[in-house]
């Protein structure tokens, strides 16, 4: 069982060949930016309804506790990110900490919290932008809006968005980067506009009771999931996205201050906005009435008498999801681009061109993954096994950390985790009770696709690693 515990060097970039080394293109606003971007999507415009539905007012808590156990994560990540500056995240960690066994499981794992998470979000940006064209009189073939599972042929919107992304992710992390800034600055607009619309028409009955449901999740007599943390385990969906923001470590110009400014921002800012504006949603209108719409914002807005601002919203969610589209693919393509370059996957994937901007060969894979995903596959049960994912990644990261205090105590540490025996601890047990809370099915489907990567993986890839052809 060597092949499962042997591990990379801490410092095996410096001993790729640079052909194999991606440019060096990216500073700290364009991390907070790719931080926000996948992180400030879909589940702040629908999520925040469903999580009011399953804990009352007590959501805020809910995004307070997916904030505060995402913050304790982020810590880990910034002092990984900067002491090992090499593309991968979590996989690139555990490999060079934990071994090429567990790194798999980990690389495994993230191909459900960003390429499936890139499916899933490209149907809803497809549903979104079909209603905007039926509003304005344009009707499509239904059987170019939904898949087979749908009566349809394809879901042509969701292939076409995931080309269009596809396509600017080729041309360079930094040109991608800089698109994304503008996108965020639309969607942080959009959401300032509700927060001041809604902000003066807060009705203190409607925080009472504030927690009808409890903390604990449980299931209720009707049938129900309630608590604080059930709403917690399914808005940790809409905290995707700051891990992101690790994967581009190889293409940053200073890691140990850039990094450290992208992760950290972009989840304190993210929180932050996720809670003003559950706070809002819920003051404004009783969230009984909002939770069972699938576009809470809009819907309270147009409940208050602001058509105009609710439709603005609705456009900008339209405009939203692709910059969640893109953050996710980044991360995938940079995740799938290591795992090639390590000979865990085939290693043409991983070549560059001559300016080493974009693995363009690995872009266009996940790309192709995304929309056939996307085109032809329901999504519903597989995109819950996102949070799965990003769990186990979590916690893998967070191990790491306390397994490199313990044997590499003098390595340099461009930032350090305040607070490591406390945070990294806390970090491991709370994703474990966010795991807990997921439901009995997610967690046996997270069971069957490890259990199809592990046959992947000791078919081929252990076979094929550069770890096994140096030994």
């Amino acid at each position: 069982m060597t092949f499962w515990t042997r591990r990379k060097a801490l410092d095996a970039l410096a001993h790729v060949d640079q052909s194999r080394q991606l440019r060096k293109t990216l500073s700290w606003p364009h991390l907070v930016a790719l931080g926000i971007g996948g992180i400030i999507g879909t589940g702040i415009y629908t999520l925040t309804g469903i999580g009011a539905e399953r804990a009352g007012p007590a959501v805020i808590l809910a995004f307070a506790a997916c904030g505060i156990l995402c913050a304790f994560a982020a810590l880990t990540y910034a002092e990984m990110a900067t002491m090992m500056p090499a593309a991968g995240s979590a996989y690139t960690y555990t490999y060079s900490v934990l071994g090429e066994g567990l790194a798999w499981i980990v690389g495994w794992s993230l191909v459900l919290e960003y390429a499936v998470t890139c499916s899933a979000v490209a149907v809803g940006w497809s549903g979104y932008m079909v209603g905007l064209l039926e509003s304005m009189g344009i009707h499509l073939p239904k059987e170019l809006i939904a898949g087979p599972y749908a009566g349809g042929w394809i879901n042509l919107p969701a292939v076409v968005i995931t080309a269009l992304v596809t396509a600017l992710l080729a041309k360079g992390a930094k040109e991608s980067a800089t698109v994304n800034i503008a996108l965020v600055a639309i969607k942080i607009i959009a959401l300032a506009v509700f927060v001041g619309l809604t902000v003066f028409s807060l009705v203190p009955e409607n925080f009472t009771p504030f927690m009808p449901y409890g903390f604990v999740s449980h299931m209720d007599d009707t049938g129900h999931v309630r608590g604080v943390m059930a709403a917690a385990a399914i808005v940790f969906f809409a905290f995707f996205g700051f891990d992101a923001v690790s994967t581009s470590a190889e293409e940053v110009k200073n890691p140990g201050r850039d990094l450290t400014i992208g992760i950290l921002g972009s989840m304190v800012i993210s929180t932050i906005i996720y809670m003003i504006v559950a706070a809002c949603a819920v003051g404004a209108w009783p969230f009984a009435e909002f939770a069972a719409s699938g576009e809470p914002l809009a819907f309270i807005l147009r409940s208050l008498n602001h058509p105009g601002a609710a439709w603005a919203i609705g456009a900008a969610a339209i405009v939203a999801l692709p910059s969640v589209i893109l953050v996710m693919m980044f991360g995938q393509t940079r995740v799938f681009f290591v795992m090639s370059r390590d000979g865990l996957l085939p290693r043409g994937l991983s070549d560059l061109g001559p300016d080493r901007r974009s693995p363009v060969k690995v872009t266009l894979l996940v790309g192709l993954f995304v929309a056939l995903f996307g085109g032809f596959l329901p999504l519903a049960t597989i995109a819950e096994l996102s949070n799965a994912g990003t769990l186990a990644a979590f916690i893998s990261v967070s191990v790491c950390v306390m397994v490199l205090r313990v044997t590499k105590p003098d390595l340099p540490r461009l930032f350090r985790c305040p607070a490591v025996w406390v945070v990294a601890p806390l970090a491991v047990i709370g994703c474990l009770y966010f795991l807990y809370s997921l439901p009995g099915t997610t967690l046996r489907n997270f069971a069957i696709w490890h259990v199809v990567g592990l046959v992947i993986y000791l078919a081929y890839s252990r076979r094929t690693s550069l770890l096994n052809k140096a030994a």
